[in-house]
């Protein structure tokens, strides 16, 4: 069976781990896979995505923004021409899909809808609940486009989601689909590049400074991922006394997204106010290989977003036996076992601070909860658990016995 991924850009991020990862496990049990993206740079990407997928790039051409504005819908009209390039491109060949993948933007699926192909919508969280209303002129912007988000999303043949809290987000925000049927598919976690043999030495991330705790932050760097929540925490933790603690802030990191640059030098900006820039290194884009380093060198990882659709640095960090400090909101609450892989606080300085402390003043703890931690991450969110998943889903779509002729 061929199967095609519509994705807007195949960058770094969650979102991008799940749709590599989606095709790998496909890809694994017999299926011809391409990719088609408006841009993929080879710089920044996931490595599996440099040969061992197909990748296809079309439409870079097109604005990402218009004067810094309109991502939104510069987005809808990338994925929309993504669609029209498969629909003359592929539709009348060989290389006709018989399965389209799409996740993020749905707007697409009109146009895809044409070549008469089961869809497959994976919505990672509602677009429209990620926008804050901050005034009537973008409400009325936005009305046309969040409708058009939903109408797009019901023409789906298939909609899959990534937890359970963003199954309820989901009929929560799309009204007029609350009885449709959802299937959940977990992200997985990518455990052969984590057992793989250390490459490099800590030395080589030229940490700010070294000391036997360190903590670590790994996330985008955007503003909704709360990354200045761990530097309030390190700064609580260096008042109650704790000297010998450090932070490593590290990320996805893309010069051409204005946030990720913004941000970066508010996070640093915030760090000098706090007094503690000294006790933080700040790593933008970290490779696989540094990213293993990191977490098998903390004491603990601090997840900071709130209301995050799943998470998989959890997983990740769970993995490497080491415990997670996250918010009580959205996908840890799925992920993470309060008190036994980790802990679950309110999304407060203290709160997050007081967690540290316990695995700053007992190393003990911090093995027992890494090791039932890794339990956990094998148990449930390995990538044969994600891949068996997935085929009883695509199963739904393409029964095996219509499958075995294509």
């Amino acid at each position: 069976m061929r199967v095609t991924f519509v994705h807007l850009d195949l960058g770094i991020g969650g979102a991008e781990r799940l749709v590599v990862d989606a095709g790998l496990a496909l890809k694994k049990a017999g299926h011809q896979i391409e990719f088609i993206t408006s841009h993929h740079d080879q710089a920044h990407c996931f490595p599996e995505t440099r040969g061992e997928l197909h990748v296809t790039v079309c439409g870079d051409w097109l604005p990402r923004s218009i004067l810094g504005k309109f991502y939104v819908i510069c987005s809808i009209i990338r994925m929309i021409y993504l669609a029209l390039y498969i629909r003359l491109a592929r539709c009348q060949s060989a290389l006709k899909p018989d399965l389209i993948f799409v996740d993020q933007v749905s707007h697409c699926i009109p146009w895809l809808k044409l070549m008469r192909v089961p869809i497959l919508f994976y919505c990672h969280h509602p677009d429209c609940v990620l926008v804050q209303k901050k005034n009537t002129l973008r409400d009325v912007y936005r009305w046309p486009i969040n409708w058009f988000e939903e109408y797009s999303t019901s023409l789906a043949d298939l909609i899959v989601v990534n937890s359970r809290y963003t199954e309820k987000v989901f009929r929560k925000t799309f009204r007029r689909l609350a009885k449709t049927q959802l299937e959940v598919l977990y992200p997985t976690v990518g455990l052969a590049l984590y057992d793989a043999p250390m490459q490099g030495d800590l030395n080589d991330i030229a940490l700010t400074k070294n000391s036997d705790t360190t903590f670590l932050s790994l996330n985008r760097f955007e503003r909704k991922k709360e990354i200045s929540l761990a530097i309030k925490a390190l700064a609580y933790v260096i008042s109650c006394g704790e000297s010998d603690v450090h932070l490593v802030i590290a990320g996805g990191y893309d010069e051409a997204l204005p946030e990720n640059v913004e941000h970066f030098e508010e996070l640093q900006q915030l760090a000098e106010e706090l007094h503690v820039a000294d006790r933080i290194t700040f790593l933008r884009s970290p490779s696989d290989a540094q990213k293993q380093l990191l977490l098998y060198h903390c004491c603990g990882v601090l997840y900071t977003p709130q209301n995050e659709h799943f998470g998989i640095v959890p997983l990740e960090a769970m993995y490497m036996r080491r415990p997670v400090i996250a918010t009580n909101t959205g996908g840890p609450l799925e992920t993470i076992k309060d008190d036994s892989t980790g802990f679950l606080c309110e999304s407060t300085p203290q709160a997050f601070g007081d967690a540290m402390l316990k695995l700053c003043r007992d190393r003990n703890l911090v093995a027992e909860l890494g090791e039932e931690g890794r339990r956990r991450v094998i148990a449930l969110f390995s990538f044969n658990s994600f891949q068996q998943r997935l085929e009883k889903i695509i199963d739904k779509l393409v029964p095996p016995q219509e499958n075995a002729g294509k």
